[in-house]
């Protein structure tokens, strides 16, 4: 469970549709994490971005720079022509968590072969100690991507879930 109530932890979902973006079909995905997320004890905002690598490295910075703690992109993980959630990703996180994105396409594996079609990460951005009025202490966050479907954001929460908060406080250099 995050942080008591006083205190919860800040998280972001980014929807990554081009077609979301625009207003031409509703965005599904988003909205399922945002209520598993809240349910599970998160402040939760969301955002609706248009594919690409470039919108989605802003997007989390942007959401670092408001203080979330956990970042969760839904969509733009295939093999199509714009999804490049991937490589916005990789391009602000510190360090990848291979293990989770293993594990998510495994497990997503278990009810669809499509699962591993994925090329989502895991990884995480490093705290900094933060330099006063200037920059602010950042105790560092998970950023995950997530399938645009509603149900593989449900079974990709499933399995993170449980493990944030031992990573968020591992991160904040927390005992193993």
């Amino acid at each position: 469970m995050p942080e008591s109530t006083a205190t919860r932890t800040l998280a972001r979902v980014i929807t990554v549709s081009d077609r979301s973006a625009r207003g031409a079909r509703p965005d599904a995905s988003g909205p399922e994490a945002e209520n598993l997320l809240t349910a599970a004890g998160y402040d939760v905002s969301g955002d609706i971005i248009p594919d690409g690598a470039g919108p989605v490295s802003e997007a989390i910075r942007a959401a670092i720079s408001d203080g979330a703690r956990l970042i969760i992109t839904t969509g733009g993980t295939g093999v199509g022509p714009r999804d490049r959630t991937p490589e916005g990703t990789v391009n602000v996180i510190s360090r990848e968590v291979p293990g989770l994105a293993e594990l998510l396409r495994a497990k997503g594996a278990e009810v669809t072969p499509h699962a591993v079609l994925t090329r989502g990460i895991v990884g995480v951005i490093d705290a900094h100690p933060g330099e006063g009025a200037i920059a602010p202490a950042f105790a560092g966050a998970l950023v995950a991507n997530l399938p645009g479907s509603p149900k593989g954001v449900r079974e990709g929460l499933a399995v993170l879930i449980p493990l944030v908060p031992h990573i968020l406080d591992q991160l904040a250099g927390g005992d193993h």
